[in-house]
């Protein structure tokens, strides 16, 4: 009898174990299913989920901002590079599931050509490109001075390049947009807005390719294929931090209303929003991300924070 009653126990306890163990495995299964659910829910909310994307100069700075952003938001991205090298490298660094959605492409500026060609080669291997950002940009600040100081080569050459960038590889996209549509981002600047005293070349190209944005984006409404202008100020990007002193930066950032650089990933929530379906109805816009800096009286840095009741 003590036995059977000592057995009975020993019994109900074991279930009371299992049903215990159980209970946990529910708990753990039901964290399981949401995170699941979250995690599809993210592929489905990411704004660039199944798009292609082609990234000009990205293998650092702003560009890199860029592609880093594009793979956040589920795009395949292509970085439309001169050094292959170094965009393997940066690909290493990536996530694994970011590193399964982003491939190098050469595109070299001394050899104009490549601009048509890489565009072509992903079109070719995809079927289709969804976004171009056309990032690249460039001036030799020693030489690209004012009207009176810059030798009319460096002129003609620093203009030529800079918008044959831009030119050469939207006219290779259209192609692959067309059926689709499609939304160019171009990569301006600020200076291209405001003159400087300096780098007339650089300034001059940028103001063409702003002009070039919103002539696209009229020429092209009617294909679907969208395209506008993203403008950074001054940036914290290495190149910048390394060539300008604390002084030049002091000088500079008292124009600026919100009194700081930009960060490379600020320009690329711009372009992110250019490249979305959230600007499917937004084409030939030419967007300032420069801290107000375009917008201040002159005298802003002269006399913001200052006593002018006297």
């Amino acid at each position: 009898m003590y036995g059977f009653f000592w057995w009975d126990s020993f019994k109900k306890e074991l279930d009371k174990g299992y049903l215990i163990l159980f209970h946990l495995y529910l708990l753990i299964l039901k964290d399981i299913i949401l995170l699941l659910a979250k995690s599809i829910e993210r592929r489905l909310k990411m704004r660039l989920q199944g798009k292609v994307a082609i990234v000009t100069a990205s293998t650092r700075g702003i560009g890199f901002a860029i592609v880093k952003s594009f793979l956040n938001e589920g795009a395949k991205v292509y970085m439309a590079v001169r050094n292959i090298q170094r965009a393997n490298d940066s690909i290493a660094q990536f996530p694994k599931e970011w590193q399964e959605r982003v491939f190098p492409v050469f595109c070299d500026a001394s050899k104009e050509e490549s601009f048509s060609s890489s565009v072509k080669e992903v079109g070719k291997k995809e079927g289709h490109i969804d976004i171009l950002v056309n990032n690249f940009g460039t001036s030799d600040p020693t030489k690209d001075r004012d009207l009176r100081n810059t030798d009319p080569k460096v002129f003609i050459d620093t203009i030529s390049i800079n918008l044959k960038s831009v030119f050469m590889t939207s006219q290779a996209a259209l192609k692959y947009m067309d059926k689709n549509g499609g939304s160019i981002i171009n990569i301006s600047s600020i200076g291209g807005k405001v003159p400087d005293l300096s780098q007339v070349a650089y300034g001059t190209s940028k103001a063409a390719i702003n002009y070039l944005t919103q002539l696209i984006s009229v020429t092209e409404a009617r294909n679907n294929i969208r395209c506008n202008a993203v403008l950074p100020g001054i940036t914290a990007t290495d190149a910048v931090k390394q060539n300008i002193n604390e002084a030049f930066q002091g000088m500079f950032l008292k124009h600026v209303p919100l009194n700081r650089m930009a960060l490379p990933e600020e320009i690329a929530n711009a372009v992110l929003f250019f490249a979305s379906d959230e600007s499917k109805y937004i084409t030939g816009q030419v967007l300032a991300v420069a801290g107000g800096f375009d917008i201040a009286t002159p005298l802003y840095g002269d006399f913001i924070g200052k006593d002018r009741s006297k």
